[in-house]
């Protein structure tokens, strides 16, 4: 039939038709390879490996790929999972009642917290407080938790104790805990029960991504000593017209402009601004933190093209363990004591630096190896009453550098510092195990230095910390 049907059309017919049929099937195979003829979990997991701009530019191709979008429990909590399922435990953050569309947008921004952080600038704390200068972040179960990491007279061993603590309440908001001493070892980073403790609610406030300050939110902590006064039946005086808190890490003093213009329309001006007057000096008496900047150590582990380059720890001249920073940029190489900045005088000078950071290839001059060999390796306190003996590996040698002490710089009041090739002249011997220690002509010591972390993990932490 279709033999005769073609014989009766004309040849513009017949190809017309046979157009039709290609259409029609170019249109099923086109069904077939279409991202809506996927099930449902697969498109899931396709769209789990966008980001969220993509996915939002997706959403407006299609009406009915909006509603996919937006799926909480499935997509988004894939999303979540995706990235951060192997560090954090996804559905404990909020106990579980927030959105993970909001988790992922809060943990995209705290993701860069992760690592070692110093204080920076001259510290204002009470003397009862004394704020770390090194602080390292990682992940908790359901928090981030960012320790105070000092140096310890163990050997090698490094103090870990509790500093900050990161997290999501059930309601969505941001919560932060200070501990201003360290104290709470194993309650602070557990659940979250810590609001009965001596810890110091606080706003993080993030200034690009390698700068944050950390200060007391005077508005929660009165707020909380307030209510606690009225359950003991005492008056606080509170007629004056309030505001709630904006969004968490806002800046209080904003609060403080709007409630300044209420008060002075309200009834019974004049006493509602010596009142709130009143409350911001009682604030400020029982202000418990000052405010800390940090600045993030980006580079604080060594790589082939750097491989002094990190954080590091090591024996001091006094049998002291101190924290070492190596840094390279366009002028060389340069290694600073991270130190306590608390102190006076800060420690800014480098302890050694160097504008040729070449290194010196085995065999090694014979006069390199005299150097090498009539020096002594500083050792911890214990080791003078212990039979404690240095890893035998950092006796191979493998690199030489020639670095500068802090004495070839300008130093008032030391003649002849930047003269005497003794007191600047120095070596790096960089070890077949990828340490390195470096000393000086001027003495006959040499700092053996060591890696603070590995792979983003401490090392060298007691068990019973």
């Amino acid at each position: 039939m279709v033999r005769n049907l073609s014989s009766s059309l004309k040849p513009s017919q017949i190809m017309s038709w046979a157009c039709l049929k290609k259409t029609e099937r170019n249109k099923q195979n086109q069904n077939l390879n279409s991202f809506s003829a996927f099930p449902e979990d697969v498109q899931f997991c396709i769209l789990s490996f966008l980001s969220p701009t993509e996915i939002a530019n997706f959403a407006c191709t299609s009406k009915r790929y909006a509603p996919l979008c937006q799926n909480d429990s499935k997509l988004w909590y894939s999303l979540c999972d995706r990235r951060w399922g192997s560090k954090t435990q996804i559905n404990k953050w909020g106990d579980g009642q927030i959105s993970y569309k909001l988790l992922y947008k809060t943990l995209n921004k705290w993701e860069n917290l992760i690592g070692f952080w110093r204080r920076c600038g001259q510290s204002q704390q009470k003397e009862t407080v004394k704020p770390p200068s090194l602080v390292f972040f990682e992940w908790g179960s359901s928090f981030l938790s960012g320790w105070r990491v000092s140096p310890s007279q163990n050997a090698y061993c490094v103090i870990k104790s509790p500093f900050l603590l990161i997290s999501i309440s059930p309601e969505g908001e941001i919560v932060n805990y200070l501990d201003p001493e360290g104290q709470n070892k194993n309650k602070l980073f557990g659940d979250l029960g810590y609001l009965d403790m001596d810890v110091v609610p606080v706003n993080v406030n993030f200034i690009g991504d390698s700068h944050f300050s950390v200060e007391e939110n005077m508005d929660f902590a009165y707020r909380r000593s307030l209510s606690s006064g009225n359950l003991k039946g005492e008056d606080s005086g509170e007629d004056i017209v309030s505001v709630a808190s904006g969004s968490p890490g806002s800046l209080p003093e904003t609060l403080e402009i709007y409630q300044y213009y209420a008060n002075r329309m309200s009834p019974g001006a004049d006493r509602a601004i010596r009142r709130q007057r009143r409350r911001e000096k009682e604030k400020q008496g029982k202000k418990r933190w000052e405010t800390e900047h940090f600045l993030k150590i980006v580079d604080s582990s060594p790589t082939l093209d750097r491989p002094l380059q990190g954080l590091w720890k090591g024996i001091c001249e006094d049998r002291k363990m101190e924290f070492y920073l190596v840094a390279y940029d366009e002028f060389g190489i340069s290694c600073r004591r991270v130190g306590d900045l608390s102190e006076r005088h800060s420690r800014s000078t480098p302890v050694f630096w160097t504008s040729d950071p070449t290194f010196i290839e085995f065999p090694f001059p014979t006069e390199e190896e005299y150097l090498y060999d009539t020096r002594i390796h500083i050792q911890p306190p214990e080791a003078a009453n212990s039979d404690w003996d240095f890893p035998i590996e950092n006796d191979a040698v493998s690199r030489i550098m020639y670095i500068n002490s802090s004495y070839d710089l300008v130093i008032l009041g030391v003649e002849g510092a930047s003269m005497n090739p003794w007191r600047v002249e120095g070596r790096v011997w960089q070890y077949r195990n990828g340490t390195f220690g470096f000393g000086f002509l001027r003495n006959h010591f040499i700092v053996d230095l060591k890696h603070i972390a590995k792979n983003g993990c401490l090392l060298d932490i007691p068990g019973d910390l």
